[in-house]
């Protein structure tokens, strides 16, 4: 669905910053919506559903554990 969201499990991608979630959550959102960047009427509700879906990016990182690694330290 959205080809351009990288992989940001470990060990994949070792060291992945509050940006990188960020940007997945935002190409996510824009996805779904249809929209690059939404009229001022929906800012809001936009933003809401970016900082949703990069938290529940954030602990879905924190919970998964990788066979064969060190534990996931944020």
């Amino acid at each position: 669905m959205c080809r351009s969201i990288k992989t940001l499990r470990p060990p994949i991608t070792p060291e992945v910053t509050d940006e990188d979630i960020r940007a997945a959550a935002l190409q996510y959102v824009r996805k779904v919506s249809g929209f690059r960047a939404p009229a001022a009427h929906n800012r809001e509700v936009f933003d809401h559903a970016v900082d949703a879906v990069a938290a529940a990016t954030q602990e879905l990182l924190d919970g998964l554990q990788i066979r064969g690694a060190a534990a996931h330290q944020r």
